[in-house]
């Protein structure tokens, strides 16, 4: 696949994404370092309160409609006639055709790990159980070195300011849109929303996270019907089991060339033998080693 730029990037300079913050460090010495914002969002679908997230406050419209579809409050079908944002209130105003039902969905809340405001919904798994992913999809192994390298050298909040989680929607070896957030759920969220918004076809896409896989990561990669996920982060045994319960193709601890595959495997092809091995940048290896104290 030939090469080119992010559709979408991290800008780290934007202004309000993070703020300067004076202190000391182990030596007694001041310093001045980047700390990324939390400004709570309350999200409205029509007239119905649905829930507040803290969150950057980027790609609003998109956390909006990502956070409703992956909830099943949104339809693939449903005609979105508007996006309502006040910054001011913190308020996104979702505005539907029709009205939607989803009281009882709001009863049937259940709890997952997500950070900030990890939910998942009663019947979110009915319908986790309907989707088949696309058999036909493959991922080149060789692919993961070129997705690291760009993925990892990127100007991003994690670089500079660290505190954040990151998710990439890819294409074969090349990133497409990537985007952070302070819980990992948002940033899944904006990805999905965007790929609605725009109309993106999942079914030859990989999503790579820079988070642990869980059982939420799996479910909301699952619910947008892309074959592959992808982390730099480990695994929980459950996040495994509705991987291979979904045939999810389930590749954790990916650095360089190494990568393990719990699930989907069939979709691997391993080409990367004789690849040379990934470069990160030093700023990268700062911030991991930065999480690994944390």
């Amino acid at each position: 696949m030939s090469k080119s730029s992010f559709l979408i990037q991290p800008n780290p300079d934007t202004p309000g994404l993070s703020q300067p913050v004076e202190g000391v460090n182990e030596t007694g010495m001041p310093v001045t370092l980047p700390v990324v914002t939390e400004k709570p969002i309350t999200l409205f679908l029509n007239q119905q309160e649905i829930v507040t997230s803290m969150t950057l406050g980027d790609w609003v419209p998109e956390l909006a409609v990502g956070y409703l579809l992956n909830q099943n409050m949104l339809q693939r079908n449903d005609e979105i006639t508007g996006i309502d944002v006040d910054d001011d209130l913190g308020v996104v105003i979702v505005r539907t055709a029709h009205e939607t039902d989803f009281e009882s969905k709001m009863r049937r809340k259940i709890r997952t790990s997500g950070c900030a405001e990890g939910t998942a919904y009663g019947d979110m798994m009915e319908r986790f159980n309907e989707i088949e992913l696309n058999n036909d999809a493959d991922f080149k192994a060789s692919w993961l070195i070129e997705l690291s390298k760009a993925i990892n050298t990127a100007p991003s909040l994690y670089l500079s300011a660290g505190a954040i989680h990151g998710c990439v929607l890819c294409q074969q070896d090349q990133p497409l849109v990537y985007m952070e957030d302070i819980g990992r759920h948002n940033a899944v969220d904006k990805i999905a929303g965007w790929m609605f918004l725009n109309n993106a076809t999942p079914h030859d896409k990989v999503f790579y996270t820079t988070g642990r896989l869980t059982t939420e990561m799996v479910i909301k990669t699952v619910q947008m019907q892309i074959p592959v996920l992808v982390s730099r982060s480990g695994f929980t045994a459950a996040a495994v089991d509705l991987a291979r319960e979904a045939r999810l193709t389930l590749i954790g601890r990916a650095k360089g060339k190494r990568f393990i595959a719990l699930s989907g495997i069939g979709r691997i092809v391993f080409d990367s033998a004789d690849a040379a091995d990934v470069i990160e940048s030093p700023s990268h290896q700062r911030a991991v080693q930065r999480d690994e104290r944390q």
